[in-house]
């Protein structure tokens, strides 16, 4: 005879069923903008269906791993997504149970551009000393 035993692994308590485990948070710069959301609205309304979808599962799902999220940096990280004519990255840090998208971009090359994550460390930096 064969017995299974199931031990259920707990990281964290469980969110109620429909409620997000990390708040959205669109990173605003001191003059007001919200780049991300301006990215995204410039977007086809079909790639900003695919990437709200990709943030939605992390929002509600956190933490999650490839090939969705990768850990960038310490406190980087970035939501892959796959739309229908390249790949988008948006690139966030989790603060205070929110989730702060940072920068936004269509990756043109395998390596994540220097500029971009220069960008997006500039603007956790930023974020950090706003909410000191």
């Amino acid at each position: 005879m064969y017995f299974f035993w199931y031990t259920p692994l707990v990281t964290r308590p469980a969110s109620p069923p429909n409620e997000p485990t990390l708040t959205v948070i669109f990173y605003r710069s001191s003059s007001g903008k919200e780049p991300v959301r301006d990215w995204l609205k410039a977007l086809v309304k079909d790639d900003r269906r695919i990437i709200g979808e990709d943030i939605k599962t992390v929002q509600f799902s956190y933490p999650v791993g490839m090939p969705l999220v990768r850990k960038l940096e310490p406190e980087l990280w970035e939501v892959r997504s796959h739309l229908t004519d390249g790949i988008a990255r948006t690139l966030f840090t989790v603060q205070n149970d929110g989730i702060v998208l940072l920068h936004a971009f269509v990756k043109k090359s395998q390596k994540t551009p220097a500029t971009d994550l220069a960008l997006a460390r500039k603007r956790l930096n930023a974020f950090k000393e706003d909410t000191a």
